[in-house]
């Protein structure tokens, strides 16, 4: 396992990751700060692991889907050395950075919220239905299993809750959540005024057991408060 340390958290959080020889880091296109000299960089179609020739056009077609639609990139950087080496990473927007150890477990995460991954980490796009589109999530959500570690970033900090039975969430501030758990989409509440005028408008009720992982800032919010000052 590569060591680690997150700094600047929360609000401009960057990943300083040390490889060790023959480690793999596996970094979402564009987050590179800077690196060590001698540590090498690949390009790679972000196809998943052992998938064969018909996998690789699958994930193509997925990644074309993840850059037009969940407005991802489609390629991912490869960085490895003989030697090790070190690496900055930081995400586009301002905010948390989340390291997630993975020891065989399954996670599913919001577009957009991959950064980094090392070891046997397998990812994967999950159809998630007309109520991930109303969650504003996508379609799809990122689904992580395996073993290693992966990182995860955010539109602010990242807060952990544990759900046991129900919790309501407001469909912005959702970075990801255990599969166990279930979600129906609906009203803040307050009726119809509370829909329109309360500025909630949709919710995810969370049900069952496990974790949830919530941002403090919604990007939706951030769009609606510059869309009026930006010229035109």
């Amino acid at each position: 396992m590569p060591q680690h340390v997150i700094k600047h958290a929360p609000s401009f959080s960057m990943l300083e990751v040390h490889l060790q020889a023959g480690e793999v880091l596996i970094a979402e296109a564009g987050t590179m700060v800077a690196r060590a000299t001698h540590l090498q960089m690949d390009v790679k179609l972000n196809a998943g692991r052992n998938v064969g020739f018909f996998g690789k056009l699958k994930a193509l077609l997925i990644a074309l889907i993840r850059k037009f639609i969940a407005n991802e990139t489609f390629f991912v950087n490869h960085f490895h050395s003989p030697q090790g080496g070190w690496i900055w990473l930081a995400p586009a927007l301002s905010g948390g950075v989340r390291h997630i150890p993975l020891a065989g477990q399954t996670m599913l995460f919001s577009a957009g919220a991959f950064l980094a991954s090392s070891g046997n980490v397998d990812l994967r796009l999950r159809f998630g239905g007309l109520r991930a589109l109303f969650a504003r999530e996508g379609a799809f959500f990122l689904e992580a299993s395996g073993h290693g570690d992966l990182w995860v970033t955010s539109y602010g900090a990242v807060e952990e809750i544990y759900c046991n039975g129900s919790y309501i969430v407001d469909n912005g501030h959702i970075v990801g959540f255990d599969p166990s758990l279930d979600f129906r989409i609906r009203s803040a509440g307050g009726g119809a005024l509370g829909f329109f005028a309360s500025g909630e408008g949709l919710v995810c009720e969370f049900t069952g057991h496990g974790r949830i992982l919530i941002q403090s800032r919604n990007l939706g919010a951030l769009v609606g408060w510059l869309t009026p000052l930006l010229p035109g």
